[in-house]
């Protein structure tokens, strides 16, 4: 997937942060590559390498690295989510 108008989102599988991450995006519609970092000390050096964190999730949208899960709620909450995600709903359609 292109993360131009993509989103992709690091993760673990029982992170609750995760799952909350997973569960809004899918309620918005949004298909993302979920990239599963569990015991893969590779895949979470990129993930660290790109974002400049260790923590899970890192979500980015398109180009924008939006952060973590507080970060993707916060948008949501000041109604600026929808907006971000817009490019990535429409490629979806």
């Amino acid at each position: 997937m292109s993360t131009a108008t993509g989103v992709k989102m690091y993760g673990t599988r029982f992170c609750p942060y995760c799952m909350r991450a997973r569960s809004l995006l899918s309620q918005k519609g949004v298909a993302f590559d979920d990239i599963a970092v569990d015991g893969d000390p590779v895949l979470r050096a990129q993930m660290m390498a790109e974002s400049g964190r260790y923590t899970v999730p890192q979500i980015w949208v398109g180009e924008t690295h939006v952060g973590g899960f507080d970060e993707l709620w916060l948008l949501e909450q000041r109604g600026e989510l929808d907006t971000l995600l817009q490019p990535a709903l429409t490629q979806a359609c």
